[in-house]
Parts: structure tokens; sequence; C-alpha cells
């Protein structure tokens, strides 16, 4: 990583009136929470098309719960990690303005971030697929078999595959993307469509792409900056360049 191209990412980042970050799984795997696509990750334990999908958990809910209490018990465990800090130290300073995550662990609101659009949901809450009723997600905890007082299925309140992006988070999400002047690009293969059309979308409407990840993702070609190695290394030394 070079210092001189971290320097001008920074002052990227300085001169933009609006900085947008989309966050994926990777900016996650520090705190202890798995991935999904990686070798260790969610779906090398459990099959995705047994139990990623909203049909699963609906024609086999309990067989899905056993995952769901699996990934909450990693969820509830973990804590965030620099990588968070450093976002939502760069929200503080006045220089990143929203976080669109993929993520569901909440480990963004929980390092201070106050703006977050959380694009695939989240595990802090259990909704019911029939009635559409919200519970915290201990309240599905408590059964063994997750249901609504209408008697309805219950799942955390995620975007499972199958399932379209709420209306609502992609308005939002579209319009950041589409006025933004710098986006940042971390922990996320850039794989997962519609998430994955946003960079796409935020430089062709002109805004510089900083990528930071484990490697080159999908959206490496488009990136004007990318730096590889750990998010909770390379956000800390981005945001003391910003003060």
């Amino acid at each position: 990583m070079e210092r001189r191209d971290l320097i001008e990412a920074a002052n990227e980042i300085k001169i933009s009136k609006l900085t947008v970050a989309l966050t994926g799984a990777g900016i996650s795997t520090e705190s202890g929470i798995p991935d999904f696509r990686s070798k260790n990750g969610i779906w090398s334990k459990f099959d995705i098309n047994e139990y990623g999908y909203i049909d699963n958990i609906i024609k086999k809910p309990e067989k899905v719960w056993k995952m769901l209490r699996f990934l909450i018990n990693d969820l509830k465990n973990a804590k965030p990690n620099n990588g968070h800090m450093a976002l939502a130290k760069m929200e503080k300073l006045g220089y990143l303005h929203a976080i669109i995550t993929q993520n569901v662990d909440s480990l963004h609101q929980k390092a201070g971030n106050k703006n977050v659009i959380e694009f695939h949901g989240n595990f802090r809450e259990a909704i019911c697929i029939k009635c559409g009723k919200i519970y915290p997600i201990e309240y599905a905890l408590k059964q063994d078999f997750p249901k609504c007082n209408c008697n309805g299925i219950l799942k955390p309140n995620a975007v499972f595959f199958g399932e379209p992006i709420p209306k609502e988070v992609l308005i939002k999400s579209f319009s950041l993307v589409e006025k933004c002047n710098v986006m940042l690009v971390i922990g996320t293969s850039a794989m997962v469509y519609p998430a994955a059309q946003l960079p796409i979308m935020a430089k062709q409407n002109g805004a510089k792409i900083i990528e930071i990840n484990k490697g080159p993702s999908m959206i490496a070609d488009i990136a004007d900056y990318s730096f590889y190695g750990k998010a909770g290394e390379i956000l800390p030394k981005l945001v003391r360049l910003l003060k």
C-alpha cells in the first residue's frame, strides 16, 4: 500500500461534498463474524440452496432456524473492530455522510455511526412472514419454533435470497449513490446484486471509487484507488490523514 496513494484518497474525501461507504461482510470478519462466500464462510457450512432462500424457511423453518441460531449467537458476541470505529470517526469528523451496509450485524451502529442504511435488513429483529409484525429477536429465540401471535412463521428481519430489497431502502440508496462524490467500497466481493450495482452507478455519475478489501473485488477495474489488506488496519490510517 503506497502512502502517496492513501494521501491522494484522503484528499479526495476532504474535498468531497458527499461521501458514502458501501460495506460488506469483510469488514466484520475481524470482529469474529464469518463471511458467506470464503473457504470457511457460512455457505461452506450450510448449503445456500437449503438455508439461504425464503422458500427454505417457509417449507422447513425448524431446519433453517438451527442455522439462524448459530449466526445470531455469533452476532451477539461480536464487537465493533477498528474498521467500524474508523468509519464512526469519519462520520463524527464530517467526512462520511452515510453507510450503506450489506451486513445484518448492527456493528456500524454499535461503533457510533448514525446514518446507516441496512440494505439487507438486520438480525436485531424478527418479522412475521404472514402479517409483518416485528418483534425483538430475543422473542423468537425463546421459542423452539418461532411463531407470531397470528401463528405465522417468524424470520429475522433480513432479506433472504428470493426476497426483494425493500423499496424505501432502494430509493434512499440510489439517491445517495447518484449524488455522492466519493464512494468507499469496503469488505465486499461486489458479487451480490443489486448491492453490487451501487459502485457502478456511483462511477457512472462521476464519483471516485476507493476500494478497501482483502483482495481485488469485482469492481477493482473501476476503482480509482485500491488498498488490499485488513479494513481494521487501512481505515484508521486513512482517518489519521483526514484529521
